[in-house]
């Protein structure tokens, strides 16, 4: 029998494999969006433990729909919530408010097991197979395939983005366009010309360090103009999608073409 481990260890090969990545965000408790996002064809889905709503119950669920509909499941979460969350079966971390290359290796030492970092071992967890796929080789197979996504969201996380990149164990970094922008004074006006100097600043330090660099990329055009930049993971938000989409559908135009696409 064919059993599917609950771990899905793809990610990390994906960060370094050069192609753009496309991703959304979730902070909406629903499994069923994940599944959604995962049908969709995005490259993985970032499950938003630092805005939502969701409880450890709910993101675990929300990780089981990523595995069941085939996308790669990234949690943002706070510092202390780690832990809870890779037991889930998290395929990675993405950690907000990252400012200097310390703090980037102390993450790697929570994310990695021992002969790597200092994460507790627990076979019992669902990422382990609650004891299926417990030993060495899940030891082995968490150390290899689960990233640590870092966000750059101050002045001074900007002016260390190199040496954050730098750090053995970060996969990737994440440029947080609204909150680098409210940190420096503007607001959430992340279009402002001194914003984005600062975001090319640190997407192209990322880039050059050879890791993948990532943004939200709300529209074409962003994601053209930070490519340039040397980004390759770009991101939207699943709220501000359904959004714009229930804003479309509720023209009399916009019920007509949903109309179409529904079979009753």
């Amino acid at each position: 029998m064919d059993i599917r481990h609950p771990l899905d260890t793809r990610l990390p090969a994906m960060l370094r494999s050069g192609r753009p990545l496309r991703a959304i965000f979730n902070s909406l408790p629903s499994a069923a969006i994940v599944e959604m996002c995962g049908y969709a064809g995005f490259d993985f889905v970032v499950i938003d433990n630092e805005h939502g709503s969701a409880g450890h119950e709910t993101t675990e669920h929300m990780l089981r729909a990523a595995r069941a509909s085939g996308i790669v499941p990234v949690v943002r979460c706070l510092r202390q919530d780690i832990a809870r969350v890779l037991d889930m079966g998290a395929s990675a971390v993405q950690i907000p408010m990252v400012e200097s290359a310390d703090e980037a290796r102390d993450l790697v030492q929570q994310v990695r097991y021992p002969g790597v970092g200092r994460r507790g071992s627990a076979f019992s967890s669902r990422a382990a197979g609650y004891g299926a796929f417990a030993g060495a080789a899940h030891t082995q197979r968490s150390n290899e395939g689960i990233a640590l996504i870092v966000m750059i969201e101050t002045p001074e996380a900007v002016d260390q983005a190199a040496e954050i990149a730098a750090v053995p164990g970060v996969d990737a970094v994440f440029v947080g366009p609204n909150d680098l922008a409210h940190s420096m004074g503007f607001g959430n006006d992340w279009k402002s010309p001194a914003v984005e100097a600062a975001i090319e600043r640190a997407l192209r330090a990322v880039s050059n360090a050879g890791i993948c660099a990532g943004i939200i990329a709300l529209t074409p055009e962003d994601e053209a103009r930070y490519g340039q930049w040397g980004a390759r993971y770009f991101a939207t938000v699943a709220s501000s999608v359904i959004t714009q989409a229930l804003r479309h559908a509720s023209t009399a135009g916009g019920r007509a073409k949903a109309v179409e696409g529904i079979a009753y």
